[in-house]
């Protein structure tokens, strides 16, 4: 049996006799507001922030709550077992952390601070290529634990095939390429503000530590910071491919690839068709399109098309264990989490990704077993009841 994710229950409460509660709120659906009150307002708009009037984002959590769950009683569930495999990486729970860039705007432990948490625990680390912290020094932090490298696919190929030869080198083992962030989307609270990060220098550590990058520059970013900045941007932005591109990725990454930002079951048969190894159904949690359908919502017939092919996963709006649930009993093989673990890391560093990780995984394992489950693998839509 895999670890008893629950007893941090037990844990917290011991502690609480002792004199000590969590740093921050266990509800991971209210610490987006205290997050506020410790960042810089700029900071919090931009990890809070969404496309638009926010609607996506809404439809997000709207979508969960259309599905209720329906437990079952005397089901024998004392025992629970998270495990799972998926793409070659073993891990405790079918959990991992999404990409998310330029984490040391909220805490200057950055992704560091997140890989040491989330290795800690088990759970497989996503890196973005807009880190703060260059790909080796996450592996060296990460102390051996899994790890996968997200891609926000360069112009300049020689800089591409830089990336995933170093990212490759520094064991990481799965290939996830964002294919919904090839432009950014309108969103007023960046705007309100005027504030992008990586024009400060922020989320910039992989192509500033990439020989192949800084070979092209006239200047060194110490030199010429503004120049190297607008390079890099200019590189990563801009350009929409197509799915024949996809041979170059496939051509020069030995591991599996998945594609993040899938939302329509066409483009999943696509991915299938371009011999590619998963999926996440995303849409980057609201933050590119503004009035998008919510992800939950189209996750039952992308996995019902592809299923059995590919590797489905899911993310945007995961909270809560009930989440995790609903969306593998909807086809989804695993689920990424992302705005919660950077609301901990804001709160307190890497003790703050641990401890919305362990909440996490503690709300999974309780919420599985007194709903009569015992393994993610066998959850399906009878489970659930629509709304």
């Amino acid at each position: 049996m895999s670890e008893r994710f629950g007893n941090y229950q037990a844990e917290i409460y011991l502690q609480g006799y002792g004199g000590t509660t969590p740093a921050f709120s266990t509800d991971l659906t209210r610490i987006e507001e205290s997050a506020a009150a410790v960042l810089d307002p700029r900071a919090y708009g931009y990890v809070a922030g969404s496309a638009g009037s926010g609607s996506t984002a809404a439809a997000n959590r709207a979508a969960f709550d259309r599905w209720r769950l329906v437990p079952r009683m005397l089901a024998g569930a004392t025992e629970r077992d998270l495990t799972t495999t998926v793409l070659g990486t073993t891990m405790p729970a079918p959990v991992l952390l999404a990409p998310v860039g330029a984490q040391s705007i909220v805490h200057d432990g950055a992704e560091a601070a997140t890989a040491r948490a989330a290795a800690s625990t088990g759970l497989p680390m996503v890196l973005s290529t807009a880190s703060s912290t260059s790909i080796e020094d996450v592996a060296a932090a990460s102390g051996g634990g899994p790890l996968w490298f997200q891609l926000y696919w360069p112009s300049d190929s020689e800089v591409c095939l830089s990336l995933l030869a170093r990212a490759e080198a520094a064991g990481y083992s799965v290939l996830v390429v964002t294919l919904d962030n090839w432009s950014l989307g309108w969103r007023p609270s960046d705007l309100d503000n005027g504030y992008l990060p990586f024009l400060n220098g922020a989320g910039t550590a992989v192509p500033f530590t990439d020989p192949v990058f800084l070979g092209g520059l006239d200047a060194s970013p110490e030199e010429e910071p503004a120049m190297a900045v607008l390079r890099w941007i200019s590189m990563i932005t801009g350009t929409d491919r197509t799915w024949a591109d996809l041979a170059f990725l496939r051509k020069h990454w030995e591991g599996p690839i998945v594609l993040k930002g899938i939302q329509h079951v066409d483009d999943a048969r696509h991915a299938v068709a371009a011999g590619m190894d998963g999926i996440v159904v995303s849409n980057h949690g609201g933050r590119q399109v503004d009035g998008a359908v919510g992800a939950l919502d189209v996750l039952p017939e992308i996995a019902a098309a592809v299923g059995d092919r590919i590797e489905v996963l899911f993310d945007s709006g995961v909270r809560t264990g009930a989440d995790v649930i609903k969306a593998l009993a909807l086809g989804a093989r695993a689920v990424l989490v992302g705005r919660p673990y950077v609301y901990g890391l804001a709160h307190a560093g890497e003790d703050g990704v641990r401890q919305v990780l362990r909440g996490l995984l503690a709300d999974l394992d309780l919420t599985l077993g007194l709903s009569g489950n015992t393994t993610p693998g066998a959850l399906t839509a009878s489970v659930l009841r629509r709304s």
